[in-house]
C-alpha cells in the first residue's frame, strides 16, 4: 500500500513537471518568433562630406584692376576720403580662379589737392585698400595710383610703388582743353586710370573708370573645394 501511495505520488509529480516544461516551450515560441519576423534597423544615412578648406596665396606683385563705383577727383575728394570699387578682372593663381571679376573692394584717397595748391598743378592719389572674398573682407596693401595736372596741358599719372615716391611714368597728353582725356592703359608693369579728365585742368576721375593697383604685400584667401 505504501509502495502503491509513492509510485502514484512519483507519478504526479512527474506530470506536473512535463506540463510545466510543455508551457515554457509555449511561451518561448512567440518572442523566437518575435525576434526572428522584427525587421532589421534602417542603415543610418552617410552624412554629407563637408567641403575641405584650402588656403591660396596670391603673391606680391599681382595686378588688381577695379572699376570705381564713385567719381572721385582733385577738387571733388578729400585726403582720407573712402571709395568703393569691383574687380574688373578675376584674380587667378596657377590656372585657377581665386578671385571672381565683380568682387567688392574698397580704397582711399590718400591725397588730392586741386589747382594752385600742388606747385601750380592738381594731384590725385589712390589706394586701394580692402577687398571682399566669399563673404570675407580682406585688408590689403596695394601700391598707391597718382595722376598730376602741371602746367599747361601737361598730364601725367604715375603709379608710386608702395608710397615710397618713386613711380612708373604711364602716360602724358600735352595740349588739349576742358574735358580732354589723361590716358587708358598704361602697359603691364604699370598702373593707371581707364580715364581721367580736366576741366580747368582739375583732374576727375568718374564713375567706372579703370584703376589698376598691385599687391604690395602678398594676400592669403581660402577656397572651398
Amino acid at each position: 500500500m505504501h509502495s502503491r501511495l509513492t509510485a502514484l505520488t512519483l507519478a504526479l509529480y512527474l506530470s506536473f513537471a512535463v506540463l510545466a516544461c510543455s508551457k515554457k516551450t509555449d511561451q518561448s515560441q512567440p518572442a523566437d518568433q518575435t525576434a526572428a519576423t522584427a525587421p532589421a534597423p534602417a542603415p543610418k544615412a552617410e552624412e554629407p562630406k563637408k567641403p575641405r578648406i584650402e588656403t591660396v596665396t596670391i603673391p606680391e606683385g599681382t595686378s588688381l584692376t577695379v572699376r570705381l563705383g564713385e567719381a572721385v577727383g582733385s577738387k571733388i575728394s578729400q585726403p582720407g576720403q573712402s571709395f568703393s570699387a569691383t574687380l574688373a578682372d578675376a584674380v587667378e593663381v596657377g590656372g585657377k580662379t581665386v578671385i571672381p571679376a565683380g568682387t567688392a573692394a574698397a580704397g582711399t584717397v590718400v591725397d588730392a589737392k586741386p589747382l594752385g595748391r600742388f606747385k601750380g598743378g592738381a594731384l590725385l592719389t589712390l589706394q586701394l585698400t580692402s577687398i571682399t572674398v566669399h563673404g570675407t573682407e580682406h585688408a590689403i596693401q596695394t601700391s598707391a595710383v597718382s595722376q598730376t595736372e602741371k602746367g599747361k596741358g601737361t598730364r601725367t599719372a604715375v603709379l608710386a610703388g608702395g608710397g615710397a615716391g618713386l613711380g612708373a611714368l604711364i602716360g602724358g597728353l600735352t595740349g588739349g582743353g576742358k574735358g580732354a582725356a589723361i590716358g587708358a592703359a598704361a602697359g603691364a608693369g604699370a598702373g593707371g586710370a581707364g580715364a581721367a579728365f580736366t576741366g580747368n585742368k582739375e583732374i576727375v576721375m568718374p564713375a567706372e573708370s579703370a584703376v589698376t593697383f598691385k599687391l604690395a604685400q602678398s594676400l592669403e584667401v581660402k577656397e572651398k573645394e
